[in-house]
C-alpha cells in the first residue's frame, strides 16, 4: 500500500513539527530568567496555550484520517471456476474475476500483465507489461485469441465496493492455455477516496489444474 503525500504524510509532518515545538517550549519554562534571555533560549516559538490547541487538533486530525482510511480501505480479491461463455465454440474455460469486497468505491490506477510459458525459467519471464504486451506474448507461443484465450483491457475506471462476490472479469483461459502456460500475473492497482494505492498480483491460473469443468445441471 502507498500512502498519499499529501493527505498522509503532511498531517504527520506537522504533528512532529509541533511536538518539536512543544519540547523546545517545555525546556525553555523550565529555565531561569536569566537563561532566557540568552540566544538561542530567547528564542519562543509560540505561547503554550494556542500550541496546546493547534496540537490537540493536529493529533485529531492524524487519527482521525488513519480510522477513516482503514474504513473505506478496498477489499481486493478475486474468483475464478471453470464456465463456458466467452471462448469460441462453447469449449469449457477458466474465468476469472476481480472483486473489491469494501464497501467503498476504488479507481483502477493501474493494470499490468505478465506470462510465464511452460518450461519456462520465471526468472527470466517476460516483463511487466499491458495486456496488448502479453497478448503478443502468448500468440507468439502459438495460442489463439478467442478461442484459448480471452483478456479485458483494464483502464481508469471505478470498481464498485459491493460487500459481496460479485466479480468484474478479467480473463477466460481455455484448457489447452492452461497446459501450455505455467502462470499468468495479473497486476491491479487501484486508488481509494483518501488517495492511498492498493496492490494485489495474482496468478490468474491458479486452481486452475486442480479443478474441472462441471456442466450445470439440466
Amino acid at each position: 500500500m502507498r500512502r498519499s503525500p499529501l493527505l498522509f504524510t503532511a498531517p504527520i509532518v506537522m504533528l512532529v513539527l509541533l511536538t518539536a515545538v512543544l519540547g523546545w517550549e517545555v525546556v525553555r519554562a523550565n529555565m531561569t530568567a536569566a537563561a532566557r534571555i540568552e540566544w538561542p533560549w530567547r528564542l519562543e516559538l509560540l505561547d503554550m496555550e494556542p500550541l496546546g490547541s493547534l496540537l490537540a487538533v493536529a493529533v485529531g486530525a492524524v487519527l482521525a484520517r488513519a480510522q477513516y482510511a482503514r474504513t473505506v480501505r478496498p477489499a481486493l480479491g478475486w474468483r475464478a471456476d471453470w464456465t463456458t461463455g466467452h471462448l469460441r465454440g462453447g469449449v469449457p474455460e477458466w474465468q476469472v474475476g476481480l472483486l473489491n469486497g469494501g464497501s467503498h468505491t476504488v479507481v483502477v490506477e493501474a493494470y499490468e500483465c505478465r506470462a510465464v510459458l511452460r518450461g519456462e525459467d520465471p526468472r527470466h519471464a517476460a516483463p511487466w507489461t499491458d495486456v496488448q504486451g502479453v497478448a503478443e506474448v502468448l500468440t507468439g507461443a502459438g495460442l489463439t485469441v478467442g478461442e484459448d484465450f480471452q483478456l479485458v483491457t483494464m483502464g481508469h475506471f471505478p470498481l464498485v465496493g459491493t460487500g459481496s462476490y460479485e466479480t468484474t472479469m478479467l480473463g477466460a483461459f481455455s484448457q489447452r492455455f492452461v497446459d501450455e502456460v505455467e502462470a499468468l500475473h495479473l497486476r491491479v492497482r487501484v486508488g481509494d477516496v483518501v488517495g492511498d494505492s492498493h496492490e494485489r498480483i495474482l496468478d490468474a491460473l491458479k486452481g486452475a489444474r486442480s479443478t474441472s469443468y462441471q456442466r450445470p445441471t439440466p
